[in-house]
């Protein structure tokens, strides 16, 4: 492993603890037995960083969207493996982050949210059309609306100041539930049998 892609690896940890906001370059160069100049001398400071950090995550996480797809046998099978991915995901990260990431990296930010307006909506729109050519969600569903309440609920829960995100709840149980909600509220008869079934099964990724 390069050094460079060994500093973004290790600062992602302490990032996913504690916050973007909280770790230094300072507390980076700690953790990793290093000196400050060795890392300035791969990244011109914390921003840039950061930057890189959010570009490869989200690369990554379209990877994994369309891995999800093209394995799934189908638009609910789809989002059932969706819902572990997104489980294993949060399940390390601190929900400050997000928070962090609006206020202290607006580059980063506007990144992420050009990634949710643009990939995500688009992975969304595709799992809802597939699921009515295969017959497993309602006939009537408006995908557009539909699609927009879903990246709404999205940032519900990554809102700093929502209900969701003050200590009470685990984020990746909260996402697992409203995702597997929003699967209810789309299927009709053929979908909710297949719900029952994954759910039987305790599907993992595929």
């Amino acid at each position: 492993m390069e050094v460079k892609e060994y500093i973004v690896e290790e600062a992602d940890k302490l990032f996913c603890q504690y916050g973007f906001k909280s770790v230094t370059m300072d507390d980076i160069a700690k953790h990793l037995g290093m000196s400050k100049k060795t890392i300035y001398q791969h990244f011109s400071d914390k921003d840039e960083l950061v930057n890189i950090l959010i570009n490869e995550k989200l690369n990554s996480q379209e990877c994994t969207m369309d891995f999800c797809a093209k394995n799934a046998e189908n638009a609910v099978q789809e989002i059932f493996f969706v819902i572990v991915n997104i489980h294993e995901m949060l399940s390390s990260m601190n929900a400050i982050l997000f928070y962090d990431l609006q206020k202290h990296h607006p580059k980063a930010w506007l990144t992420f949210k050009e990634f949710r307006e643009q990939n995500l909506g688009k992975c969304i729109m595709v799992n809802l059309e597939r699921g009515l050519s295969e017959g497993l969600y309602r006939e009537e569903l408006n995908t557009e609306i539909i699609t927009q309440m879903r990246l709404d609920q999205i940032d519900l829960i990554f809102n700093q100041h929502g209900q969701y995100n003050m200590n009470k709840f685990n984020l990746a149980q909260v996402m697992s539930e409203i995702t597997e909600h929003f699967l209810y509220g789309v299927c009709n008869q053929n979908g909710l049998a297949l719900i029952a079934k994954y759910k039987q099964q305790q599907i993992t990724q595929p």
